[in-house]
């Protein structure tokens, strides 16, 4: 399984790379993000909901789990780092199985209920405002996504 990797010195290079991103996403598709407090998780997925052609203001959804957001297509933006049992059945499939696209902050913490296809997202502190992304595609079309942004 091939890795990608990709460095950005500032939010707006973050932002930008996933609103390039963002616009080449599909109903179904999967992203699980993973990294420190403050990595830029959430600058991440404001960048994707632009690509997405959402309005509205994106935040973290840190104490309520989920927030919906409606543009080409819906962005589920979920943040399951309060999620008490891994197994509790919160109704993921539902929305990893739906109509929009789905962003999953903190994904380890409910490993056995994510998609085995999917695009698996780490960021890395590289300096105050620098990050380190490393991309590891979970099937052919995110191999391909990857391939069409980073290749």
């Amino acid at each position: 399984m091939k890795t990608y990797e990709w460095s950005s010195s500032s939010s707006e290079e973050t932002s930008a790379f996933a609103e390039k991103l963002g616009a080449l996403l599909s109903a179904g598709d999967v992203l699980t993000l993973e990294g420190d407090l403050g990595a830029g998780k959430t600058t991440f997925t404001k960048g994707l909901a632009k690509g997405l052609e959402i309005k509205r203001t994106v935040n973290s959804p840190t104490f309520t789990i989920m927030k919906e957001y409606q543009g080409r297509l819906p962005l589920y933006h979920m943040d399951v780092y309060r999620v008490e049992d891994e197994f509790e059945d919160l109704g993921f499939d539902e929305y990893f199985n739906g109509d929009g696209v789905c962003v999953v902050e903190w994904a380890h913490l409910i490993a056995d209920q994510l998609p085995e296809e999917r695009l698996e997202m780490s960021i890395y502190y590289v300096g105050e405002v620098s990050r380190r992304f490393e991309l590891v595609p979970r099937g052919g079309r995110y191999e391909s996504l990857c391939e069409e942004i980073l290749g």
